[in-house]
């Protein structure tokens, strides 16, 4: 396989995990995060990281409206629940196994 048909299906394969995402809104990130070690947040935090690799400025808000489908303020307030006390005792228990660059997409209070 080239790298040009290897970049479309990894793109393609991008494309259909964001649209997962979004489709599975009921999916809370902190979930996520505690069962992969990733969430929606970091795909857009790498999806600007390679955008800068590539010369293209992007702020994280803008990566995370491509990631989300919508302004990530308006996703947290139609999707996002409060996080139960087990859950959040996993995610910090989750930091300090894999430490705080593990937990760097969680720009906020729990």
């Amino acid at each position: 396989m080239d790298d040009t048909r290897r970049s479309e299906i990894e793109a393609a394969v991008f494309r259909r995990l964001v649209r997962h995402f979004r489709i599975r809104a009921d999916v809370q990130n902190i979930d996520v995060m505690n069962t992969a070690g990733f969430c929606r947040n970091c795909l857009a935090k790498w999806y600007r990281a390679a955008a800068a690799d590539q010369g293209v400025t992007l702020s994280y808000d803008d990566a995370r409206e491509i990631v989300y489908g919508m302004p990530y303020d308006d996703w947290k307030a139609k999707h996002q629940t409060k996080a139960a006390a087990d859950t959040v005792q996993a995610f910090k228990e989750g930091i300090a196994r894999h430490g705080e660059a593990g937990a760097a997409w969680f720009d906020e209070p729990l």
